[in-house]
């Protein structure tokens, strides 16, 4: 099973950017990052397939995160700009298995997560 390392959390500013990196242990067909708030359930917030032609990416972060690769350092990133305090939750890079890419049982593999706080 793919192993995955997250890392990049902290504290911003609303306003602020943070770029989060997941490191898988083996190159994956697809990634995705989730998020989970505390008393809420855990959402989708962007996919990418590993040769990086398709994106997609939850409403709530259109026009401000970007997900990306660097297939050099077998990375994925998740550039977030434009910070809000709704952004407030640990962040979890996760291995696409099959099926829909926004539901949680699509992904067989979870990284430990970041924390990201966001002050208003």
């Amino acid at each position: 099973q793919v192993q995955l390392v997250e890392s990049g959390g902290g504290l911003v500013q609303a306003g602020g950017s943070l770029r989060l990196s997941c490191v898988p242990s083996e190159r994956p067909y697809a990634l995705a990052w989730f998020r989970q708030a505390p008393g809420k359930e855990r959402e989708f917030v962007a996919y990418i397939r590993t040769n990086g032609a398709v994106t997609y990416y939850a409403d709530s972060a259109k026009g401000r995160f970007t997900i990306s690769r660097d297939n050099a350092k077998n990375t994925v990133y998740l550039e977030m700009n434009n910070l809000k305090p709704e952004d407030t939750a640990t962040y979890y890079c996760a291995n696409y298995r099959s099926d829909s890419i926004s539901v949680v049982p699509s992904y067989d593999a979870w990284g430990q997560g970041v924390q990201v706080t966001v002050s208003s």
